[in-house]
């Protein structure tokens, strides 16, 4: 009797198992096919930027170039790298990207820390004045006499000092710390430490998934903005990358119509495919502000997710 139930009750998870692995196919062939259509959509418009930055200008600039490049070159990437400058400017966007987001991730984690303390003095009005700023905020013209006032314009600080603290970092820094064990706190306290060892010994060394994300977040607005260089700037040694970049952009046109217009001659229009045109320009530009910072993803990828998670959700 027992020989003959003991297979049906062994066999029985089998053939259920087995089934529900036929059933799962067509979902993972789907969430594949699904997965790959969005890494296309995600991809291809880096892919497009690349092969029209490499191709003939003259086809590039009639919009010809969809899949594959042609008429392969370099000289758009060669003009580039010639500007004058360029090696000053690329200097100050490295800086200011690296020092304004180490400033950036240690105050937010300070200052997010500091706010989950219950004998903070006046912890939550502190707190409730940080976070009114993402709301609400003076303007550009008294925010122009404020860094004016304060000496930050033509200084190289004006990248760094008016980004240092941002609430919605730590509004993602309190949330993870209130999601740490109250124990280690607790227990370092008792052996002793004071509120800066607890932060820089045990809080700390736990944020790193969250800082993680916090330093993406600061690397991408340091590397990418202008908008300050335009408005704050006028000395050319303090000009960023992107912000001669963007000149560069805006001397398109125009830079066109000079090489259409080289000597008159139709030699000069006929060699368009080594000449710079606003296609090939912006292609260009684009692909050499994107591809730096592109590469610092990688990096911080396995903390990213993970940071982002638990910096947005309380338990």
């Amino acid at each position: 009797m027992t020989s003959t139930t003991a297979p049906k009750t062994v066999l029985a998870p089998r053939r259920r198992s087995r089934q529900r692995e036929k059933g799962d196919v067509p979902f993972s062939i789907l969430n594949a096919l699904v997965f790959a259509l969005l890494a296309f959509v995600c991809g291809y418009p880096f892919y497009y930027l690349i092969i029209n930055s490499i191709s003939a200008n003259d086809v590039s600039a009639l919009g010809d170039i969809r899949w594959l490049p042609q008429g392969i070159h370099l000289d758009n990437y060669r003009q580039v790298f010639e500007l004058q400058g360029l090696p000053t400017a690329a200097a100050v966007s490295i800086g200011r990207t690296v020092i304004g987001t180490a400033a950036t991730v240690l105050a937010s984690a300070y200052l997010g820390f500091m706010f989950t303390q219950a004998k903070l003095w006046k912890r939550a009005l502190w707190y409730r004045l940080v976070i009114i700023t993402m709301y609400f905020n003076a303007g550009l013209i008294p925010v122009f006499i404020i860094m004016k006032t304060l000496g930050l314009t033509n200084s190289f600080w004006v990248y760094i000092l008016p980004l240092v603290v941002q609430p919605f970092n730590i509004i993602l820094v309190k949330t993870y710390v209130e999601a740490m064990p109250e124990e280690l706190q607790e227990a370092a306290e008792m052996d002793g430490a004071s509120i800066f060892q607890v932060f820089f010994r045990i809080a700390l060394p736990n944020m790193t998934p969250i800082l993680a994300t916090i330093a993406i977040f600061s690397a991408v607005t340091q590397w990418n903005s202008f908008q300050d260089t335009l408005i704050y700037i006028t000395d050319q040694s303090l000009y960023t990358l992107q912000f001669l970049l963007y000149m560069y952009i805006n001397q398109a046109d125009s830079l066109a119509q000079a090489a259409q217009q080289s000597g008159g001659n139709m030699g000069a229009i006929a060699s368009a495919a080594t000449q710079q045109t606003a296609t090939s320009i912006r292609t260009t530009v684009a692909v050499v502000v994107v591809m730096p910072i592109l590469f610092v993803y990688p990096l911080f990828q396995r903390y990213f997710v993970k940071g982002i998670m638990l910096g947005a959700v309380k338990g």
